[in-house]
């Protein structure tokens, strides 16, 4: 398309859960419901739009091994783009990748600074390894750099426990959480157990990620509080694998993290029946592949949540929850096209017939 070129997109766009128009154009790079006067250069696609998928969950910049080359760091943004996720909070990174802002061709990007963790409570190369008298002036520090986000890790194996274990003492979470609040960052933190969580959400924290060791008794505070959880389900379908590592070593934390893959989705329905909000995430770039949000989407209804919950957390909901437009009127043109109804299928999400990108087919 040149600079001139109008894009159409008609049949059915999917503006709201409960907001379905006909037809929306590009002109300029944004989106307008009034077909624009005097249009030649028209090009027309036809399917079922959505905004562009977000994944609130990953890291580009990053490896199992830590930081990437900007070479690869590209890579994994152009699949996550060509999987149709255009907006990406990503939860942690050592990598700088303030270069992809300025390429129109690739995701958006909300940063969360690198990862806040204990010493050796992590893993390697990828975190500020600090102690407790520190937490605040790295919280204070990643919040300038990032986006609005900091990224704690809440629990991680204790190896002298032989078993997952929270990495804070409550005072020095609260003062953290509080200083980031101060500076206008929201905190989020990765935790996979039980004990770490009521001290993280009394100490005012936004989100938590994975959060498999929620349980009854927890679930009534984080409804009250308005705490967040991103599942990252198909991270959390790892976790047999990775116990069968840890067996011999670690039988205490392998039979632990068993037990919390096989709550997992009962976790999540609990979750969104209590009306915490749940957002798509798939935890890409440490071991697992990018591109791999459909497949998220598909989890939580395979947990029970409907499906257009279940699109609305990585579409109008996760962008309203990020600060982000979606199709409304004058929005960046940032879609996705499809060939059938994803609120009858999602699954349909793993085949994008057009991916448009600041007004631009990008896929």
């Amino acid at each position: 398309m040149s600079d001139g070129a109008v894009l159409h997109v008609k049949g059915r766009v999917l503006a709201g859960p409960d907001d379905v128009r006909d037809e929306l154009w590009v002109v300029g790079g944004r989106i307008s419901y009034d077909r624009p006067a005097g249009a030649r250069d028209v090009t027309t696609v036809t399917g079922w739009a959505l905004p562009g998928l977000v994944d609130a969950h990953c890291h580009v910049g990053l490896d199992a091994h830590g930081p990437v080359d900007a070479e690869t760091a590209e890579k994994q943004a152009l699949t996550d783009r060509d999987a149709g996720t255009l907006l990406v909070r990503d939860a942690g990174s050592p990598s700088d990748t303030r270069w992809i802002d300025d390429r129109a061709d690739l995701p958006k990007i909300i940063r969360a600074g690198r990862h806040i963790a204990r010493t050796r409570r992590y893993i390697r190369n990828y975190a500020w390894e600090i102690e407790p008298d520190d937490l605040v002036a790295y919280v204070a520090q990643e919040a300038r750099r990032g986006d609005g986000w900091v990224k704690l890790v809440g629990d991680w194996i204790d190896r002298d426990l032989g078993d997952l274990a929270p990495c804070w003492p409550r005072e020095a979470v609260e003062a953290a959480i509080a200083e980031a609040h101060r500076l206008g960052a929201r905190v989020t933190a990765h935790c996979f157990a039980e004990s770490s969580l009521r001290d993280l959400v009394e100490a005012g924290i936004d989100c938590v990620e994975h959060a498999t060791g929620l349980s009854e008794d927890l679930i009534p505070l984080f409804a009250e509080r308005g705490v967040a959880i991103v599942p990252t389900l198909v991270n959390i379908a790892t976790f047999p694998k990775l116990a069968e590592g840890g067996e011999k070593k670690f039988p205490r934390w392998s039979a632990h993290m068993r037990r919390l893959h096989e709550r997992r989705y009962d976790t999540v329905r609990g979750a969104y029946d209590a009306g915490i909000p749940v957002y798509v995430g798939t935890d890409a770039g440490g071991s697992l592949a990018h591109g791999l949000v459909a497949e998220e989407v598909a989890e939580l209804v395979a947990a029970g949540i409907p499906p257009l919950a279940a699109l609305s957390a990585t579409t109008w909901g996760a962008r309203a929850w990020l600060g982000r437009p979606g199709l409304q009127e004058g929005a960046p043109a940032d879609l996705v096209v499809y060939e059938a109804d994803p609120r009858a299928d999602v699954r349909v999400l793993a085949a994008p017939r057009r991916v448009v990108l600041n007004g631009r087919v990008v896929g």
